[in-house]
């Protein structure tokens, strides 16, 4: 070969070679289409002479971005609040109102030179003083208000609210006819915009009914996706399947009175304008033969999760799942063109598969191995991007799975779980993981069965996570060392006062970490049993800290708890940080878990980064 064939052939080899790491790092650097939001403006009134006021941080924002605040009294001239530009907390306190007048507040931003309004918020003539937004709703006579999601559904930038209305359930384990699963949305005002019925042929229960709120066409209006079946109810009046079929078992004395053991099962998506079905397909995976799930009576094989997830680094795909005790099968679907598309199965078939029987009661998604696209935890094991299986521990079942970056000297992010270790088995009743190779770190609870587990930044004055469980009676830190006395909840979680570690959520009050309680919501009720849970907690409104909901004690109204603690911290709305916004979408499912975020949150934490995402138009203008 001449030298200048063999120059040519070398240069064609480095060219072909650096156009390939020009495609890898475009796709490792690919923006994930994320939701369009306001500034989600939002005025508490915290005595007759004073409200505060808190707003987003947008993850389209220039960190240094500056405010200003304005003040107006029915049709006065604007007082401007501030004395110099708010460049901290975007957050501010207004000491010196009066009460007996209508105020308008008016947020603004500096556009280089020009000042533009981006938010109002109003406070009636003479409200009471009260620390929640109240949402009027229009609860069936029977029903109770649970689980609820979140999802623009109109595309001006506000969230409106999902809520699973709860009549007579039945765990998987009993017997026994159920209410129809209803679904309502509301605006924040309380107007009902639609309610789907999913009708007598899906069980109500903790395990039966997951919906998934997200835009998964990234057209900036959510869609509603779910198990449906013979007889559900759309928005608009229009039924799926036969409206006649009855598939229940109704005979009191059989073995399997009120089951559900034949008859189709569909998958649909919901318009989030109207509550009309878009698309409808056949549910996945599909129950077949019940034992190959572990029993006749689908007490194993009606066992769902789903969740959201960037599978391609980009658009949301969503997942529906079935089976986690013994067989355990997951497909994600695409939405493209309004049409419901399959992307991958992975189905373990059969119990002597080594991923079978790794499930949880919930899940978990996040970019573990940081190539740009999202993994689903699933309990002890995991599904990687592309529909295989990356690894599986082996640790068996749990109830309660938290994953971030708990621990900030380490690379990479980190899993914490429990195990039920019932029937006398032996093994690791809690473990903190390497997330993206399955390495245990910490193994805890030796031999014993583990119902609640909590790992999170809760002390203002240690930089890293703790991590405890129901009956630990110690705290441990990243490194599994023994650092004290356990909180007594070891429930839920919120970040709720000014600084940046996170407090304790339990029923219907707050706790921090060596301080006791902070904040109770009285005539306030939390959900799902035993369990204590929130019908939701996530960053819905005015800044980073989030927003609590829960059911008023007599199921007619909802209250909308935020926070009124001033901060000095700036970070971007938590809901523009992907890894959290798909929490926020899986948090309904099972046995209800709080929010994570990508990166590390708490004491010590480095200036956030600017996320890498892609806004959904504004439907708005």
């Amino acid at each position: 070969m001449s030298g200048s064939l063999r120059y040519f052939s070398l240069s064609a080899r480095l060219l072909t070679l650096l156009f390939g790491m020009l495609i890898f790092n475009a796709e490792c650097v690919a923006q994930r289409k994320m939701e369009f939001l306001d500034r989600g403006l939002v005025g508490v009134k915290t005595s007759d002479t004073s409200v505060f006021l808190s707003w987003r941080l947008l993850g389209s924002d220039d960190y240094t971005i500056a405010f200003n605040l304005y003040r107006q009294y029915g049709d006065q001239k604007r007082e401007k609040l501030n004395s110099s530009l708010l460049t901290e907390g975007t957050n501010f306190e207004d000491s010196k109102i009066k009460s007996e007048q209508e105020i308008t507040y008016f947020l603004t931003v500096l556009d280089g030179k020009k000042e533009v309004e981006v938010g109002q918020f109003k406070i009636e003539k003479n409200q009471d003083v009260q620390s929640f937004l109240k949402l009027p709703l229009r609860t069936p006579i029977g029903y109770t208000p649970g689980d609820i999601s979140v999802g623009d559904l109109d595309g001006d930038g506000n969230y409106e609210l999902i809520v699973h209305q709860n009549g007579i359930g039945r765990d998987n384990a009993h017997n026994g006819l159920t209410s129809d699963p209803i679904l309502q949305a509301y605006k924040l005002d309380g107007t009902l915009i639609w309610e789907i019925n999913l009708g007598k042929n899906i069980r109500e229960g903790a395990h039966y009914t997951q919906f998934m709120v997200y835009d998964l066409d990234g057209d900036g209006i959510a869609e509603i996706v779910c198990k449906t079946a013979d007889g559900t109810k759309d928005g608009v009046g229009k039924y799926v399947g036969d409206v006649k079929a009855d598939w229940r078992d109704t005979v009191r004395t059989s073995r399997f009175y009120g089951r559900i053991l034949e008859g189709p099962e569909y998958l649909t998506v919901f318009d989030g304008r109207t509550g009309a079905a878009i698309h409808t397909v056949d549910y996945l995976p599909e129950r077949g033969d019940l034992m190959s799930w572990g029993d006749r009576n689908a007490n194993r094989g009606d066992r769902y999760l789903a969740c959201v997830a960037y599978l391609d680094g980009k658009s949301p795909s969503v997942i529906m799942t079935r089976g986690y005790y013994e067989r355990t099968a997951l497909v994600a679907w695409d939405f493209k063109n309004k049409k419901l598309v399959r992307r991958w199965v992975f189905d373990t078939k059969d119990r002597t598969h080594p991923f079978s029987g790794q499930g949880y009661h919930n899940l978990s998604v996040a970019d573990i191995d940081q190539d740009g696209k999202d993994e689903v935890i699933f309990g002890s094991m995991v599904v990687d991007d592309d529909g295989t299986g990356l690894y599986s521990t082996r640790l068996g079942h749990g109830d309660a799975l938290h994953v971030s970056d708990f621990d900030p000297n380490r690379p990479g992010l980190e899993i914490f779980g429990i195990h039920e270790l019932k029937g006398g088995r032996k093994g690791i009743g809690a473990a903190l993981l390497d997330a993206k190779t399955g390495e245990i770190i910490f193994k805890g609870a030796i031999d014993q069965d583990v119902g609640r587990g909590v790992a999170a930044n809760i002390d203002p004055n240690h930089k890293g996570a703790y991590m405890w469980w129901a009956g630990s009676g110690n705290l441990f830190n990243m490194k599994g060392e023994s650092i004290g006395r356990a909180p007594r909840s070891a429930n839920f979680l919120i970040w709720w006062d000014g600084d940046l570690s996170r407090e304790l959520l339990n029923g219907n009050y707050i706790e921090k970490y060596n301080h006791g309680r902070v904040f109770t919501a009285e005539g306030a009720i939390s959900i799902n049993g035993s369990k204590s849970t929130p019908n939701l907690s996530a960053d819905i409104l005015g800044d980073w800290r989030e927003e609590l909901i829960l059911r008023s004690s007599d199921n007619q109204s909802l209250r909308i708890y935020t926070t009124i603690i001033p901060t000095s911290h700036r970070l971007y709305t938590l809901m523009h940080d992907p890894h959290y916004r798909v929490s926020v979408a899986w948090q309904n499912v099972g046995y209800n878990q709080p929010p994570h975020t990508g990166y590390y949150l708490g004491t010590g934490m480095d200036k956030p980064n600017k996320p890498n995402i892609k806004i959904a138009p504004n439907r708005k203008k």
